[in-house]
């Protein structure tokens, strides 16, 4: 009985903070023909209210939360395939050296992502500049878990 006290009381807390995150994201939409309202919170208030966990970095704290990035490299599960994503990621490191680059397999694939855009405009914007250099074949913006440094 304490077990399913407490289970329920964690999932209570959990669509809590999910339904004050929505509360905060529907205020701050743009509606036409509405008023508009601008929150300016500490990004500590916004992880109390479940708007993202804060995870340690070695040398930085940074929040987890959803947002944007590009995508440069999608392969298969070969080494071949391993070999062109880090070859990616290097070859972005060189042209965007002030981006992250995530290098990750996420099964079936091998990927390399770059930057952290917590707007779909900041990331058009990059991945505008990563075409127009011409060494990328494929690049595309996806939704993705961003990290933002405190």
């Amino acid at each position: 009985m304490k077990k399913l006290f407490v289970s329920l009381w964690v999932l209570a807390a959990l669509t809590t903070g999910a339904q004050a995150q929505s509360i905060v994201q529907s205020l701050g939409t743009t509606v036409p023909g509405q008023g508009t309202v601008s929150i300016h919170q500490d990004p500590s208030v916004a992880e109390l209210m479940g708007a993202g966990r804060i995870a340690a970095g070695e040398d930085q704290k940074v929040i987890k939360a959803p947002g944007y990035r590009i995508q440069a490299y999608s392969g298969n599960n070969t080494r071949q395939a391993k070999n062109d994503a880090y070859q990616t990621a290097a070859r972005a490191k060189d042209y965007f050296p002030q981006l992250p680059i995530y290098t990750s397999f996420i099964p079936p694939r091998w990927l390399c992502r770059v930057g952290d855009f917590q707007t779909i405009e900041e990331a058009d914007a990059a991945m505008r500049k990563m075409k127009a250099t011409g060494q990328f074949k494929e690049v595309t913006i996806v939704r993705d878990q961003i990290n933002i440094p405190l």
